[in-house]
């Protein structure tokens, strides 16, 4: 049985001393000394994130519009579904909602939160929210300086299909497609 109180998990690790090794404008590397369930006293370094929400926009045809973003990490383009991070505050909704809008130009009528998860567990403390956003409307882009992005509308099929190739590879959006697949797979159940 999982446990996710940490107060009742044996192999929860005992904080000994917490401190910021690296303070950015956006993340902050956290260096923690711990001690394991075995006694022996280590170091933890994570990176803090404050959060995000990723949208899967999706129009009446099936049709979805993702993003062509450029990623300094790894030094390339990305086809991504849209998503933001969290502002001091700001809910996941209301960071979904604000995101679409900005990145895209469009307003949602129907919200649905899919999940959240947390995507690199081992060195991140980041944890996103996934929405789909149906009933859409433009209205304008509001890009952030600095932000540059291609809008991509393409087939919800066809974004299946390059999650499964492995032509996407963004962790985010291939959880957030198959999620979406399992609730509009739920949706024609439930019409039945």
């Amino acid at each position: 049985m999982l446990q996710n109180n940490p107060e009742n998990d044996p192999l929860a690790e005992k904080l000994i001393d917490s401190g910021i090794a690296y303070k950015g404008s956006f993340l902050q590397l956290h260096k923690d000394t711990v001690k394991t369930p075995d006694g022996v006293v280590t170091t933890r370094e994570y990176l803090h994130h404050p959060g995000a929400s990723m949208i899967i926009p999706m129009f009446e045809d099936g049709t979805v519009i993702l993003e062509r973003q450029y990623r300094h990490p790894l030094r390339r383009s990305f086809l991504e579904f849209p998503a933001g991070k969290l502002n001091p505050g700001e809910s996941p909704f209301n960071c979904a909602k604000r995101e679409l809008m900005e990145e895209t130009g469009y307003e949602a009528q129907i919200w649905k939160k899919l999940g959240r998860f947390n995507n690199a567990i081992g060195y991140s403390d980041e944890e996103i929210t996934v929405f789909y956003a149906g009933d859409l409307k433009y209205v304008e882009q509001h890009l952030d300086a600095g932000e540059v992005l291609d809008i991509i509308k393409m087939p919800f099929s066809e974004v299946l299909k390059q999650c499964l190739n492995g032509e996407i590879t963004d962790v985010k959006t291939i959880v957030g497609a198959f999620w979406l697949q399992n609730y509009l797979s739920t949706q024609k159940e439930a019409e039945r």
